[in-house]
């Protein structure tokens, strides 16, 4: 909420609030003479009532209606209104409203106000009156049916309204909240017109009989509805955990893993940080809910900033408000960060990582939500762990051992879902097969090892080159085959005469050889080459593989080695 709207709203209750409450005294002329013990037993009961609200993101709910009717029907408007304004200073107090949110004393008064007097002015309109003459017949109940129906839905009003104009939430005509405040409208409007008769009847003592089984049943549905949170949020969490477990990459697991916590608990700043080198942690990733901050990579030592207090202690930390943290802090969480949670994030009882969560809000985090977190944890180090095992086996049956380059399986799979996708545009595509020449030479002269070792300097060699224009593989041997999506064929033959180039000029080294010498003996190597084109010299994917091959034995290597064909130039040696 606005600084303007928070003043309007302070500037309207000092006017319309004293000013209401002397016109209705005034009107009214309330007579209440020895009877203050008794008011004051009325307003013991809303305040310990008060004691028990129900806590839903739309704003508190309390059980107070019941007392106040009672109040209203025997003692008259001008108490009910003052008794009821107790109570919701009793309900912001227990709370605890922040400092930014003092405005919500007097909307909320300004709001109880009002509905207290359309309240009554419907009660009088019905023929309502107060005292033990509230209710003699029958038909009395009806004026206090309506009053208790329009005290419900001006209530229910007032709240949208001020949700939808000051406080920016979304219209929902039916929400959580507005579920229970009927449910226990009806619930307690019974006892508190049990109250009024019996106090009509005993006298202060019915405060006592009804006013104890009253709290009872509102530290019981306070009760319950915690349990009920808690429940739907442990359903959430295990929702959450499926939904990580099914993640198959670790950027997902931990993109899904902060969507799903800012969701879940009350936050504005979400920290994770990753043990490197058991020295230090490193900032991985940072949320900020309102987009205000943003980090670079930084690193804490043990025991720097609450984070690296956390990796330190080995345990978690819940932290109320700033000063309770503030002397861990090394600047870098936002000055309005208040509550903390920060927990680490084990794995074969070693810390890999540790998560804090920041509100802006003193008092945000619950014990149970801290209890969350640490469920969510475990879950996420477990579908980090999963999806790690499953990249490093992919990557495994994806990758050729020794050069770290794609193997021939994965290239074939990625020609046929290319060659689909280029086949149906029409658009070119090419295909380099490349042969190292001699290479039983350099075996039998240094060595197997050292002929692995030139095998992965060329791979290297294709990757720094081919970069992400291509895709490079070990085609077997000492062969590799390179995917060009996109490239014609002169773009092709070009690529391929700069690899060539490349290698022929290119001293590659074998460390690892039995060459009788010191030191790392320097190998020249050169390659031929073979390439063919989409659409220009087949129909079917595995033909470029077929027609490059021909063109790589038959254009380059039978015509001396060291040199580029493409199957074009072969049908024309062919002829």
């Amino acid at each position: 909420m606005t600084k303007e709207k928070r003043i309007a709203i302070w500037l309207t209750w000092l006017f319309v609030w004293p000013i209401s409450l002397y016109g209705v005294y005034s009107y009214m002329e309330p007579g209440f003479e020895g009877l203050m013990a008794d008011l004051f037993s009325f307003a013991i009961l809303i305040c310990i009532v008060s004691l028990f609200p129900l806590i839903f993101k739309e704003g508190p709910i309390f059980l107070i209606q019941g007392v106040s009717l009672a109040v209203f029907l025997y003692f008259g408007l001008f108490m009910e209104i003052v008794l009821t304004q107790i109570g919701v200073i009793s309900l912001l107090i227990k709370v605890r409203i922040t400092r930014e949110d003092l405005h919500r004393f007097p909307m909320n008064m300004l709001m109880f106000l009002v509905t207290s007097i359309v309240g009554a002015t419907v009660y009088y309109l019905l023929g309502g009156e107060h005292g033990s003459a509230a209710y003699n017949e029958l038909y009395d109940i009806f004026p206090i049916l309506a009053y208790a129906i329009i005290i419900f839905l001006v209530n229910q009003t007032l709240i949208k309204v001020i949700g939808v104009l000051l406080q920016k939430r979304p219209f929902q005509l039916i929400d959580r909240a507005t579920l229970w405040e009927t449910y226990t409208t009806v619930l307690i409007f019974p006892v508190g017109f049990v109250l009024y008769r019996l106090y009509a009847d005993l006298g202060i003592v019915a405060v006592y009989y009804v006013g104890i089984p009253f709290v009872f049943i509102s530290a019981m549905l306070m009760l319950y509805h915690t349990s009920q949170q808690l429940n739907g949020y442990l359903q959430k969490t295990s929702d959450i955990g499926h939904e990580l477990t099914g993640r198959l990459k670790s950027k997902e697991v931990i993109d899904l893993f902060i969507l799903r916590v800012a969701e879940l608990l009350p936050l504005k700043y979400i920290y994770i940080f990753n043990v490197k080198d058991e020295e230090s942690l490193t900032l991985m990733r940072f949320y900020d809910g309102s987009g205000q901050y943003s980090f670079s990579e930084f690193t804490l030592k043990p025991g720097e900033g609450v984070s690296g207090y956390v990796w330190r202690e080995r345990k978690g930390v819940r932290y109320k408000k700033q000063g309770e943290w503030l002397h861990l802090n090394n600047g870098y969480i936002p000055d309005d960060g208040e509550s903390v949670l920060s927990l680490p994030v084990f794995q074969n009882n070693k810390i890999v990582s540790v998560i804090t969560v920041i509100s802006d809000q003193k008092r945000a985090f619950e014990k149970y939500q801290y209890m969350i977190l640490d469920i969510l944890i475990n879950y996420l180090a477990v579908a980090i762990e999963n999806a790690n095992n499953y990249e490093l086996t992919k990557n495994k049956s994806e990758r050729c051992p020794l050069t770290n380059l794609y193997n021939y399986r994965y290239f074939e799979e990625q020609l046929e879902k290319t060659f689909l996708t280029f086949n149906k545009t029409n658009r070119p595509m090419s295909l380099v097969l490349l042969d190292i020449d001699h290479f039983k030479v350099v075996n039998d002269t240094y060595g197997h090892q050292s002929g692995n070792e030139i095998l992965c300097s060329v791979a290297d060699l294709l990757k720094n080159q081919i970069g992400s224009e291509g895709l490079a593989a070990r085609y077997g041997g000492e062969e590799f085959v390179i995917l060009l999506p996109g490239y014609n064929l002169s773009e092709t033959m070009n690529t391929a005469e700069k690899l060539r180039e490349s290698i022929a000029s290119s001293t590659f080294y074998a460390y690892d050889h039995i060459v009788n010498q010191d030191g790392p003996a320097a190998v020249s190597i050169t390659a031929s080459i073979g390439v063919a084109t989409y659409p220009d010299h087949c129909e079917e994917a595995l033909e470029l593989v077929r027609h490059a091959d021909r063109a790589m034995y038959v254009g380059a290597k039978q015509q001396g080695r060291n040199k580029v064909a493409n199957y074009e130039s072969l049908l024309g040696i062919a002829e």
